[in-house]
């Protein structure tokens, strides 16, 4: 079915008039919104990873800050915070915006918070081959604060750990104090 067609549905169903001058054009600009919002199912992730050599550096790589904006599939409304990103290089590295356009493309799907952090995570594991991945996304959701429960200040932190990250906890602690600093 038409997204415009189902948007008048829907508009019909919560008591409005879809031919009411004001929301004559909303279908259409909801239409176009869903293209834009979810554009990450027509791209490949794993594709906007470009590898270049190391060149012997070894320390962690962290960007840290990444906003980002996604949509709950549990209710179809917006989540959005920050992502932070870190990596202890092997043989490559990649480009650090590849990192904050990794975390869009997943974003932009239906998702919740979880899968989305670990998506990030084994992303760049697989492509990279790093001796260890860190991610930690916070986020605000709007299923928590604008409906159920109206938690407005309830923040959501979820992480993932690959490689010595996993195993060793003088890493973990390193990547958390260097996210928590400004």
């Amino acid at each position: 079915m038409d997204t415009k067609i189902c948007i008048r549905h829907i508009l019909k169903n919560i008591g409005e008039n879809p031919d009411r001058e004001d929301l004559q054009e909303t279908p259409d600009r909801i239409a176009r919104m869903h293209k834009e919002i979810f554009a990450g199912y027509s791209e490949d992730p794993q594709k906007i990873i470009k590898k270049f050599p190391a060149n012997g550096y070894e320390e962690m790589i962290l960007v840290k800050n990444i906003e980002y904006f996604s949509t709950c599939e549990h209710h179809m409304v917006p989540f959005f915070g920050v992502a932070h990103i870190a990596y202890l290089p092997g043989a490559h590295i990649t480009g650090l915006s590849k990192l904050p356009r990794m975390v869009d493309i997943f974003a932009r799907r239906l998702q919740n918070q979880e899968r989305l952090t670990i998506q990030i995570a084994d992303t760049l594991q697989k492509e990279l081959k790093p001796r260890g991945v860190a991610v930690q996304l916070t986020g605000k959701h709007l299923c928590m604060s604008g409906r159920g429960v109206h938690k407005d200040n309830a923040e959501t932190v979820t992480t993932a750990f690959r490689g010595a990250f996993k195993k060793e906890n003088s890493l973990k602690t390193d990547f958390f104090n260097q996210i928590m600093s400004s």
